[in-house]
């Protein structure tokens, strides 16, 4: 009887030691690395940190609509597990970044975020991002400084959107080749994003033969440009380029139709501009200008405007949403490749071999077209650009967005 007992007892063990064995106990950490660890029912966790509040709020809204969507099409699970999309208010500030950035870096589940929309945002939260062993997928940061070693990039950055490297020069090139202009003045509002495009800009127009006769700054908050506009009217520059958001924005192209020396200057933003109320909002002196922004076409970018009509109702309030889609691909492609497996359904995301996934993108075959990432973080390749013209339809007939005039 006694060694029936302890027959059963060590038969009872050995069960016990096998379930451990085939459990995700067994899963390791490869050496050097942090993982997070996702039990058989918890799921997945992304984040997002864009601007969902204020005035910049459609940029928010434009890329979650292009993260929920690219969810949406994998069935809302990766690697055998629910996505669960959890999300800060980054604003559009180097305020709003940090302190997004700050209660992100607190999750320690965390897998990787999708953000942020503005470059200031992204300034800030950086370093944060970065010594928190996490990723960061922009769809929308633009400023050079965030891709270049020498001065904001951190190893985590990434961004589907172009470097203004390309936006400015496009913004010139069709400036001085195509309207004709051969001075030129410019605005920003002391953000990193304006304020690197414009020099882009005012760079690359010099370096055509033309001449910048004016570059200065407004304050976001600002309603009263006549000042500013005043002293660009003394030289009456062919056109004026104002890489800024709403509500600035607006007030410049308005108040520009009250100043004498502006009646022939034309009138030039980018895609801080691009949204679907700015032309409405500002009323007939949007008619003529011009926008430099994304410009997506094909078929692959037709279905997502489908998904997008479907699911949300309507168009995307700007134009980035493609961008985002493009982003959380390439971050669940990678979370795909790297996730390792335990038999109960645990499943280990190692931190750094994810950075590394993502930085070998190369030729993805994304929305905005084919996607290859450097070694800090530009996946862009520029060529989804564009320059848009703002017509009467635009302003008193509600059409948007308004029509590509040209391209690169």
């Amino acid at each position: 009887m006694k060694r029936l007992s302890l027959f059963i007892l060590m038969v009872m063990g050995l069960t016990i030691i096998l379930a451990a064995c085939n459990t995700g106990s067994s899963v390791e950490c490869p050496d050097g690395d942090t993982c997070v660890e996702i039990a058989p029912d918890d799921s997945v966790r992304l984040g997002y940190m864009l601007t969902i509040s204020g005035a910049t709020s459609f940029l928010g809204e434009d890329s979650r609509g292009g993260i929920e969507i690219a969810i949406d099409d994998r069935g809302g699970e990766i690697a055998g597990h629910a996505i669960e999309l959890v999300g800060e208010d980054s604003l559009c500030s180097a305020e709003g970044g940090q302190t997004a950035a700050q209660k992100m870096a607190s999750d320690t589940q965390l897998v990787g975020i999708i953000g942020t929309n503005c470059s200031s945002a992204a300034t800030s939260a950086l370093p944060i991002i970065s010594d928190a062993g996490l990723v960061l997928l922009s769809p929308s940061n633009t400023a050079p400084a965030l891709t270049d070693p020498d001065q904001t990039w951190k190893p985590g950055y990434y961004r589907t959107a172009h470097n203004d490297l390309f936006q400015g020069r496009v913004a010139a090139d069709f400036a001085y080749n195509e309207l004709g202009a051969r001075s030129a003045a410019t605005i920003h509002d002391g953000s990193p994003y304006a304020d690197g495009l414009q020099q882009v800009f005012a760079d690359r127009f010099q370096e055509l033969g033309g001449t910048i006769t004016f570059q200065g700054a407004v304050n976001v908050g600002d309603t009263d440009m006549r000042p500013i506009l005043t002293s660009i009217a003394a030289d009456s520059p062919d056109l004026l380029y104002f890489p800024i958001f709403e509500p600035e924005g607006n007030f410049i192209a308005d108040q520009s139709t009250e100043i004498s020396g502006l009646e022939d200057t034309i009138l030039f933003g980018a895609d801080g501009l691009l949204v679907d109320g700015f032309a409405a909002n500002t009323g007939p002196a949007a008619v003529g200008m011009y926008l430099s922004g994304p410009a997506v076409t094909g078929d692959s970018y037709q279905e997502l405007l489908d998904k997008w009509d479907a699911k949300f109702g309507g168009s995307p309030p700007s134009g980035f949403h493609a961008h985002a889609y493009d982003a959380t691909n390439i971050l669940l492609d990678a979370i795909d490749k790297v996730a390792i497996k335990g038999n109960d359904g645990t499943v280990l995301i190692p931190r750094n071999a994810l950075r590394d996934a993502i930085t070998a993108t190369k030729d993805f075959d994304g929305v905005t077209g084919k996607l290859t990432c450097t070694d800090t973080g530009d996946c862009a390749t520029g060529e989804a650009l564009g320059i848009y013209e703002i017509t009467d339809a635009e302003v008193s007939q509600g059409k948007w967005p308004p029509d590509v005039v040209w391209t690169p």
